[in-house]
Order: structure tokens, then C-alpha cells, then sequence
């Protein structure tokens, strides 16, 4: 074994691990906040990896698109949510929990199996270097020009969605108190809708 395998050994290795438990975190914590930064890490797990298998322009998309994009966005949205509202308990909590271990412990045998009885083609095709994101680029703009706009339509009809279900409106008197609004009126501190009343 030389010295650049047993290199990529421990680096799969870490990187691995730090996937699974940061994955693991990210559903059990508690703490919504620390689940998002384990998010990150897993995302810069998965770009470790593509990194390992050669694909450069996967990784950087995997780096500026999910840890730059996605999860900076799930942090405002976190900020921006009041924690101060204790929410009603859910009813069946526990069935519903147990028929999700199901469902996922169901799906990692499914995927050990198709893990272990695949034939591989090993070794893999062999790695093109920097002409995979010419060759990428011309992929996207030739072969997949319709899913590649498809998609971009189908993310500005999320954002344009996403802006009119959080946008506030304006009335000229307020629907609770009858009060004329002004600025103050506006951002003033409301009773939240979702307290658990059976817990006063």
C-alpha cells in the first residue's frame, strides 16, 4: 500500500465519518440553529468528496450553491422565526416517529444491499481534469438546454412564491384593534398564534 492510497483511505475515511455524524445531528438535535451549521459541514462533507472522485466543478457548485446559498439561507430563516412561541404538542408524536425509523431503517438496508451486490466497473472511467467544466458547459447548452431552462423557470417560480407568501400587508386600520397603523403600529409585539395553551 503506498503512501497516496493509504492517504485517500484516511480522507474518505474522515470525511465519511464526519458525513454520517453530521447528518445524524442534523435530525436529532434539538437545537434547529446547530443543525444548520451541522448542515453546512455535512454539505462541505459531500464537496470532500467530489473532490476525491476527480470532479472539481461538482464540488465548487457543491461549496458556493448548498454552504453559500442554501444554508445561509435556512440560517436567516432560522433568525427570522420568533423562538419565543411555544408550539401545541403533536399529537401521535411517538407512532409518527416510529414509522419514520421504519421507513428510513428500511431504506439504508435497501441501499447497503444495492451497495453490496452491484457489479462495480472498477477501475472508473478516467478523469478528463480541467476539460470537465468545458465539457459541462457544453453539455448544459446543447444535450440538456430544455431541463437546464426548465429548471430555471421552476426556481423563479419558488422564489416568486416564497415572496408572496412572506410578504405583509398593509391595511389602513388594523383587523385586531381597529387602530389607524402607522410604523409602530406595524412591528409592534403581537400575541403569538401558536402557544400551547394547556401548559398556563
Amino acid at each position: 500500500m503506498t503512501i497516496a492510497s493509504s492517504t485517500q483511505q484516511i480522507c474518505f475515511a474522515v470525511l465519511s465519518t464526519t458525513l454520517v455524524l453530521g447528518a445524524l445531528g442534523v435530525v436529532l438535535l434539538p437545537n434547529i440553529v446547530y443543525s444548520a451549521f451541522l448542515l453546512a459541514g455535512v454539505f462541505l462533507s459531500v464537496a470532500g468528496l467530489y473532490l476525491m472522485l476527480n470532479a472539481s466543478f461538482v464540488a465548487a457548485a457543491q461549496v458556493l450553491v448548498y454552504v453559500g446559498a442554501v444554508n445561509v439561507l435556512i440560517l436567516f430563516a432560522i433568525m427570522l422565526v420568533n423562538k419565543r412561541e411555544d408550539l401545541s404538542a403533536i399529537p401521535g408524536l411517538a407512532v409518527r416517529r416510529l414509522l419514520s425509523g421504519l421507513v428510513c431503517g428500511g431504506l439504508f438496508v435497501l441501499l447497503i444491499r444495492v451497495a453490496f451486490t452491484t457489479p462495480w466497473a472498477l477501475p472508473g472511467p478516467m478523469p478528463i481534469g480541467e476539460e470537465a467544466t468545458i465539457r459541462i458547459g457544453e453539455h448544459l447548452f446543447s444535450d440538456y438546454l430544455l431541463p437546464f431552462e426548465l429548471a430555471s423557470v421552476l426556481l423563479l417560480m419558488a422564489m416568486i412564491g416564497a415572496i408572496v407568501l412572506a410578504r405583509r400587508d398593509v391595511f389602513s386600520s388594523d383587523i385586531v384593534t381597529g387602530e389607524a397603523v402607522d410604523q409602530g403600529l406595524i412591528e409592534k409585539a403581537r400575541t403569538p398564534l401558536l402557544i400551547d395553551k394547556t401548559a398556563r
